[in-house]
């Protein structure tokens, strides 16, 4: 069993290197951002809780955020292992985390600030269904339109250069207390983000010992 967190400022490809790390080792990508977002959509309790707290312009509580990662590791549906993205963002979540679980080693994407403004501002939504896509590295097929179901692709609300600069400043007054804490206890691996998705998780396996990347095709 291989268990890992995932760690990395916007856009530096924590979502697509937990998905390659996952499709090849057969792991569960646990994304509390996805947990979230399946909430609000499916408009349970906990989605109303937090449809609330993002409209006030709030950031979801501590409380809240370990609830749900207690509630999803619960589920055990991870038989080989996980890769947990989103979570820890702090040092009470992680000193949380670390009273309750092990892992076997802390990925760090490392990534220059203006390289994140770069891939985050070519970010795009689809206004229908949801689906992720960018500019730079995802494009449609059809400029402007969803490849699933033909949507309007839209700009995300809170991806503007001003919200982005809080929310990187916010990432490095927090990633390096929780960085500091994880290495007293666990096995940090810090990775330069900025090549191929490919190269990246190729990186990421040699730091971790595991079998190389082959990538589709």
């Amino acid at each position: 069993m291989r268990k890992y967190v995932i760690m990395g400022a916007q856009g530096s490809g924590k979502g697509t290197q937990s998905e390659l790390l996952c499709r090849g080792l057969d792991l569960v990508h646990i994304s509390v951002g996805a947990v979230f977002r399946w909430h609000v959509k499916n408009r349970t309790k906990l989605g109303a809780r937090v449809r609330r707290l993002v409209t006030a312009g709030e950031l979801v509580g501590d409380d809240l955020v370990e609830d749900v990662v207690r509630e999803r590791l619960a589920q055990h549906d991870w038989n080989h292992g996980f890769v947990l993205d989103g979570f820890p963002r702090n040092r009470r979540q992680a000193e949380f985390f670390l009273e309750s679980y092990d892992v076997d080693a802390v990925i760090h994407l490392d990534l220059p600030d203006e390289e994140v403004r770069r891939r985050v501002l070519a970010r795009r939504l689809c206004s229908r269904c949801g689906q992720d896509y960018n500019l730079i590295s995802r494009r449609p097929e059809v400029e402007g339109r969803c490849d699933v179901c033909g949507g309007e692709l839209v700009t995300r609300a809170d991806d503007t250069p001003e919200a982005l600069d809080r929310r990187l400043a916010d990432h490095h007054r927090t990633t390096g207390p929780v960085l500091e804490l994880f290495r007293r206890k666990e096995h940090v691996v810090t990775v330069d983000a900025s090549a191929g998705m490919d190269a990246v998780q190729q990186r990421v396996r040699d730091r971790l010992g595991l079998p190389p990347h082959l990538p589709p095709g």
